[in-house]
């Protein structure tokens, strides 16, 4: 190739913002002439390469800006271990059909059943869909919230939370918030009703989520916003990490008490301690 032609060439792959082109061009024409391939299979291989490396780049700033605390997929998820657990349901979900149709899920059961590993395995899939997802847990929501309204910055988070096309909720329950904290968690959510998906896992049943609201009124209309269109899925087999632990020390695995699937899912005996917001 011409020095000449090669320089037009670069200053036009940079003008159209084709980086990866510009990168690659040169080692795909020596394959190209080596292999003896047609401009427009030269051409298709260049733009595929393109798309693939741009789609690839997309994926990574999606999942960065989701902020998941660890990267957890369902192919290292145990469904062995998760006795009475859905898994059409599960596969239905990660189709990210949910998001379409703006329906909610609410994962309910004790510590270490994997509800937080199925919650982030939902929100990867979805960013793998092209859709914005932010993870964050209840208490570090609300806090979020209580400073933006001391800097009078809140209408604008609220808006910002309002536009993912996923939020995640994890650990709801673990921390009692303040009536103020509840309030503005409320505000959230009430904006994102049937307009966009919420994923939430809690380690309370339904029943007693007013530990954590207080206000049994208020606590009354988030449920019915929460649970409208939703898919609530009960974990009431054992702690992965329980099991893991025991495993490992050669002990047996103690039989756990069922969870009542109506009004005690995932309820967790113990009351939470502490305060958020």
């Amino acid at each position: 190739m011409k020095e000449s032609v090669k320089i037009v060439l670069d200053q036009n792959l940079k003008e159209l913002k084709l980086s990866i082109m510009l990168r690659h061009y040169p080692s795909q024409v020596r394959q190209a002439q080596e292999s003896g391939l047609s401009y427009e299979e030269f051409l298709l291989s260049l733009t595929e390469m393109e798309l693939r490396v741009r789609g690839e780049n997309r994926l990574k700033r999606r999942i960065r800006e989701a902020r998941f605390p660890l990267l957890k997929t369902f192919e290292a998820f145990n469904f062995d271990a998760a006795t009475g657990l859905d898994i059409r349901l599960i596969r239905e979900l990660m189709s990210g059909r949910y998001l379409l149709d703006h329906r909610n899920i609410i994962f309910l059961g004790k510590s270490g059943t994997g509800k937080t590993h199925m919650a982030t395995g939902l929100g990867v899939e979805a960013c793998r869909q092209g859709k914005r997802v932010r993870f964050i847990t209840g208490c570090g929501l609300v806090n979020e919230l209580i400073e933006s309204r001391s800097e009078r910055l809140l209408s604008r988070l609220i808006s910002k939370y309002g536009r993912y096309d996923l939020l995640i909720i994890d650990e709801l329950g673990y921390v009692p918030f303040s009536k103020e904290g509840a309030e503005l968690l409320f505000q959230v959510l009430a904006q994102r009703h049937e307009k966009a998906s919420v994923i939430i896992t809690s380690n309370l049943g339904f029943a007693d989520w007013t530990q954590v609201f207080g206000e049994p009124t208020l606590t009354a209309a988030l449920l019915d916003r929460l649970t409208h269109k939703a898919h609530i899925i009960t974990c009431a087999w054992e702690s992965f990490r329980l099991r893991e632990s025991l495993k490992v020390r050669g002990k047996p695995l103690a039989k756990e008490n069922t969870i009542n699937s109506k009004n005690k899912e995932g309820e967790d005996k113990s009351k939470p301690r502490g305060g958020c917001g």
